[in-house]
């Protein structure tokens, strides 16, 4: 009968040897062989399943040096092992009825109640916030700079992990476009904008050290903070973003978007950046500036950095190439104060926040040859009459309901509930009807208090765009 459990495919001796193996041992470790069962013989075995009797005999080889049988010469093999003792790590599936509720860190506890990153991240479907249109990247000509750098690669020596080519174009690109301040030694390559808030926090932040972050704002932020055991503390908005509650002691971190505030969009105003800059005491309080879509400004001259004001090293500087390229290219950078920068790029190793040195000289080429620049420009106009495109088809369709906040700038807007606050629910109805958003009131740290709807127009084509609304219409 074991003969019958057993089903081969039918490869070389190798692959028939590691087939048997791991099916005698999930048959094992599932209690279908229980203990003290004794098996054919190998000849007997390798008859019944039509293979030779060398691969019986590895497999039953194998199986005694795991310790799920015990063999002797000249007795048949016998199982050892009583089917729950080793059903965890086999490669057996344990059934729900016996499987230990695994045990969670408080933080993960957290993260299953939120809906960060979104909970239907299924294919990218109007009107997701959070991103570009990668059908508009110039994909020929980062191809040409890939293999370029792929033919490099044998000639390239091992260097480090943050590839000095590409670093030295950064610094230029963010000193003429965004104020920033900083020797390319002060800029680490990462995988992501998210990557550069968990360094930082592993290396700043001890349990029970207070992190200030916007209220609504960046659900990563609250995330990669609290898993160090931040206390992390929501601050209110206004018109002018993140505002500071007088009498509040600094905290140990403070973390803003100020160019755009993540989700409003609002920009905060220089005398609003020095008083936070003023109210920070250097090495005692750090300013994150997460510059997450400083490229697209459509309305007026950017305003620089917060970190091009900073003249005693307590802002780090957060940005990430996923916004202006393409979401897949998987990374980011980070600005570092420079009395940081040694142990952050050592950190960096350790916590291996490595991105691959291929696609930095790839970027690198791509930056100093003008092809980011020119691609930046073409999707600010491309961006600047979506976003007016979606704004006014609100406006028409959805006036009665929404009130919309039109941004300066970015790749999202907000549009506010003008009654109640079921954003939620709203959301549930249009990812149902085929049009995705995110409701503004899952971007709380605590009790709500700010509720509609948050959506993206930079990856969207006009057409889909107005096929969109008109499902929010009737949904709405």
């Amino acid at each position: 009968m074991i003969s019958a459990l057993i089903d081969l495919r039918r490869v070389d001796e190798e692959g028939l040897v590691a087939q048997l193996t791991g099916q005698l041992r999930a048959l094992i470790a599932t209690g279908r062989l229980g203990k003290g069962l004794a098996l054919p013989s190998s000849r007997r075995l390798a008859s019944d399943l039509g293979v030779s009797r060398n691969t019986v005999t590895y497999a039953f080889e194998q199986l005694e040096a795991e310790g799920y049988l015990e063999a002797s010469h000249g007795r048949r093999p016998v199982v050892t092992v009583d089917g729950g003792e080793r059903g965890d790590g086999t490669g057996a599936v344990a059934s729900s009825a016996r499987s230990a509720r695994p045990q969670l860190s408080p933080w993960a506890s957290k993260l299953k109640q939120t809906d960060w990153p979104m909970s239907y991240q299924a294919p990218l479907k109007p009107l997701r916030p959070g991103h570009g249109d990668f059908r508009e990247f110039p994909n020929e000509i980062w191809a040409r700079c890939l293999r370029r750098s792929a033919m490099r690669a044998a000639r390239r020596e091992l260097g480090p992990v943050n590839r000095m080519r590409l670093r030295e174009a950064l610094a230029h690109y963010l000193a003429t476009s965004r104020g920033v301040r900083a020797t390319a030694e002060q800029i680490l390559i990462l995988p992501s904008a998210q990557a550069a808030l968990t360094l930082i926090a592993a290396v700043l932040i001890s349990p029970g050290d207070e992190v200030w972050v916007e209220d609504p704002g960046y659900p990563g932020a609250a995330a990669a903070f609290r898993a160090s055991g931040a206390r992390v503390t929501g601050m209110r908005l206004d018109e002018q973003g993140m505002q500071r509650t007088p009498g509040m002691a600094p905290p140990k971190l403070i973390f803003m978007t100020p160019s755009h505030q993540h989700p409003t969009g609002r920009l905060m105003s220089l005398a609003r950046r020095t008083e936070f800059l003023r109210s920070s005491r250097p090495g005692k309080t750090w300013i994150v500036e997460d510059d997450y879509d400083g490229e697209f400004h459509y309305d007026s001259r950017p305003v620089p950095a917060l970190q091009g004001l900073d003249a005693h090293g307590r802002v780090f500087y957060v940005g990430t190439f996923s916004k202006a390229m393409t979401s897949d290219i998987r990374l980011g950078y980070l600005v570092v104060p420079p009395a940081l920068v040694s142990i952050l790029e050592i950190a960096q190793r350790h916590i291996g926040l490595i991105a691959s040195s291929h696609i930095q000289e790839a970027l690198a080429e791509f930056v100093a040859d003008g092809h980011f620049l020119a691609h930046l420009r073409r999707m600010r106009r491309l961006y600047h009459a979506r976003r007016d495109h979606l704004v006014e088809g609100l406006e028409r369709h959805l006036g009665d309901v929404l009130s919309v906040e039109i941004p300066s700038g970015g790749i999202q807007l907000v549009a506010r509930l003008k009654r109640g606050r079921a954003d939620q629910a709203a959301v549930k109805r249009l990812v149902e009807a085929g049009v995705e958003t995110r409701a503004l009131s899952s971007l709380a740290l605590g009790r709500p208090r700010d509720h509609g709807l948050l959506l993206g127009f930079a990856a969207w084509r006009e057409n889909e765009i107005s096929a969109a609304l008109r499902t929010m219409a009737s949904c709405l």
